[in-house]
């Protein structure tokens, strides 16, 4: 028997299959399909302190290999969250949840991160640095070590639970990055976060996505998060969440090769709302083609 159990800064999973944020709301549609308590976790929403209607439409477009979005972190906001959607989560799901905090300036990071202090089915706080620091010109807290720093020790003193910090790939060194955050009391860290692309209409000549840029996800960002996962985990102690382009419990296996301690599945979910169940209930036979009896074991065996 083939044991599945994963650790994530002390807070134990039965498997390391966690469906992303953005692709999985707060678990009410998915609860509809199958049984969640099958998964690790999820990760909800990105979560803002006030309710945001998101970019103008259109804001999603296919493309080879998966999917360009520029959604632009529509939520209710943290006080809706808390009062309608963390109740029904109870409902739903036992396991422990990933909370993902979005927000536009230090204190606003830190606030939504003391919110969610006595709310205990919370067990992780994957902290998302993408968002652009509004007191700093709009530059991606994430694409600069100082400032993620600084977003780290917020929150690290405004909460007991284990923080997370979800990078941003789309910077020069994503490594370095990883080492600020560590250095300022980060848990653990998530990547990568899509990478910034566009698309242009041919009939029309303009930009398919009204925000013109967005992100891009699915199996096309595989083998860059894939590498930038690789490079991470030589930089760095703490476990990482892996996360880009993973369709299959094949590409879980492989991005746990490459350190990571669980991934995290996110377009696939919106290709095929059963994915992460198959890749669940495939993981097993992975682990027996490639020889180990426990998937932890799987974590940076490449590097050794």
């Amino acid at each position: 028997m083939v044991n599945l159990n994963v650790s994530l800064a002390g807070v134990e999973l039965k498997n390391p299959i966690i469906p992303a944020s953005g692709t999985f709301g707060y678990g009410r549609e998915y609860a509809d399909l199958y049984d969640l308590n099958i998964l690790g976790s999820f990760s909800w929403k990105g979560t803002t302190k006030e309710a945001r209607l998101g970019n103008p439409q259109p804001r999603i477009a296919e493309m080879t290999g998966g999917m360009l979005n520029a959604v632009g972190l529509q939520n209710p906001g943290m006080d809706a969250v808390l009062e309608k959607e963390v109740p029904n989560i109870a409902k739903i799901f036992q396991g422990p949840v990933i909370a993902n905090i979005g927000g536009f300036s230090i204190d606003e990071y830190a606030e939504n991160c003391r919110k969610l202090e006595n709310v205990e089915q919370v067990k992780i706080l994957e902290v998302n640095i993408s968002c652009p620091n509004v007191h700093a010109g709009g530059r991606n807290f994430g694409c600069d070590p100082r400032a993620a720093a600084q977003v780290t020790k917020a929150v690290k003193a405004a909460t007991s639970k284990p923080v997370f910090m979800k990078l941003t790939p789309n910077v020069t060194d994503i490594a370095e990055i990883a080492k600020a955050c560590e250095d300022a009391g980060a848990d653990g860290v998530c990547l990568i976060n899509t990478l910034l692309g566009m698309r242009i209409d041919l009939k029309t000549k303009r930009p398919v996505i009204a925000n013109r840029t967005g992100g891009v996800s699915g199996p096309a960002v595989f083998p860059v998060a894939l590498r930038m996962v690789w490079d991470v985990y030589e930089a760095i102690r703490i476990p990482i969440i892996g996360c880009g382009g993973v369709s299959s419990a094949e590409d879980a296996a492989e991005m746990m090769l490459a350190g990571a301690a669980a991934v995290e599945v996110g377009a696939a979910n919106l290709k095929d709302p059963f994915a992460c169940k198959t890749m669940v209930e495939q993981l097993p036979g992975v682990c027996e083609r490639l020889g180990v009896e426990r998937i932890a074991d799987l974590t940076g065996a490449a590097h050794r």
